[in-house]
């Protein structure tokens, strides 16, 4: 049976430039609160934490860039939902507790896979974690690399605190107006500091 889903709001703001962002850890004074900066600060903004339910949580939002094709673009509500269990996850991947934390991208894609210049394509990946201590929390990163004519132009990545079990993740990337129309490839990766898996999809700009 699938475990209930829940979702956690963060509003991801972006600067323009694609360097020189790092993870935080808010203080726990600060969680539970979503915080953010305008669109566009040039020197980046940083969103505070949103404590999950169902065994995750996230940390704190490591924001990448938009640039190239994707400048005045924005991010919208980060949200994750949890697909499966501890159990689930590590009877599907016939897991054992020698191996360690591990982590396995299940799947990326994106919704719609064809958008207009000023629309909303969502940047997917569901992924496990499996790990000995079922109720411990693994710090995990997830990371969208989106590159258009084989230019970096985006990299949005956020950090959270799961459990065990499989989760299902959902960054909706906001287009600019004047979007650059063409192929947009997208690597998604989740990783920890022991292990790590990558997924490649594509959304088209028309």
């Amino acid at each position: 049976m699938r475990a209930a889903k829940f979702a956690v709001p963060v509003l991801i703001v972006f600067a323009l430039t694609l360097f020189g962002c790092e993870s935080m850890n808010v203080p726990k004074e600060h969680q539970g609160a979503a915080k953010g900066a305008g669109i566009g600060a040039a020197t980046g903004a940083v969103a505070g934490a949103v404590l999950g339910g169902e065994g995750s949580r996230v940390e704190g939002a490591l924001l990448g860039g938009l640039a190239g094709a994707l400048v005045g673009g924005a991010i919208g509500h980060y949200k994750i939902d949890k697909e499966r269990s501890a159990e689930e996850t590590a009877s599907k991947y016939n897991y054992q507790t020698g191996e360690g934390i591990r982590v396995r991208m299940e799947n990326a894609d994106t919704s719609p896979a064809t958008v207009r210049p000023g629309e909303t394509v969502n940047l997917e990946s569901t992924y496990a974690v499996l790990a000995p201590n079922t109720t411990g929390e693994v710090r995990v990163k997830e990371s969208f690399e989106i590159r258009h004519d084989g230019a970096l132009v985006g990299n949005p990545q956020v950090t959270v605190s799961h459990q065990a079990g499989t989760y299902r993740a959902t960054v909706p990337l906001i287009l600019p107006q004047n979007a650059g129309r063409g192929t947009y490839q997208v690597v998604a990766t989740v990783s920890t500091d022991q292990t790590r898996d990558s997924r490649e999809t594509t959304f088209e700009v028309r």
